[in-house]
């Protein structure tokens, strides 16, 4: 192989890298779409920071609605930390039998 060739082949562009403005745009979030739903789909973990993300975005609407003590406030946010406690849990156990075993 002499040097023009080693140097035309080095410089290639990639064929993904065509798209411009609102195009690319689109495409990028398509690929996060798809992504996302790769990730709820095939990993446990993920889907475990998205359900702890949701519980404390509740909390944050409890705090925000009032500051006043009220026994549904009280029962929301006392459903999502036993939610929680329950999916550390979890994690904890799972990590006990993959070292385990």
């Amino acid at each position: 192989m002499n040097d023009s060739n080693l140097n035309s082949n080095s410089h290639q562009e990639s064929p993904f890298k065509g798209k411009t403005g609102i195009k690319r745009l689109m495409n990028a979030f398509g690929y996060s779409l798809d992504g996302f739903k790769a990730a709820f789909k095939h990993e446990d973990a993920f889907r475990q920071e998205v359900f702890l993300a949701c519980l404390s975005a509740v909390e944050a609407v409890v705090d925000r609605v009032s500051i006043e003590r009220h026994e549904l406030a009280k029962r929301a946010k006392d459903i999502g930390s036993a939610a929680v406690f329950i999916a550390l849990l979890n994690t904890v156990v799972m990590w006990g039998l993959v070292l385990i075993g």
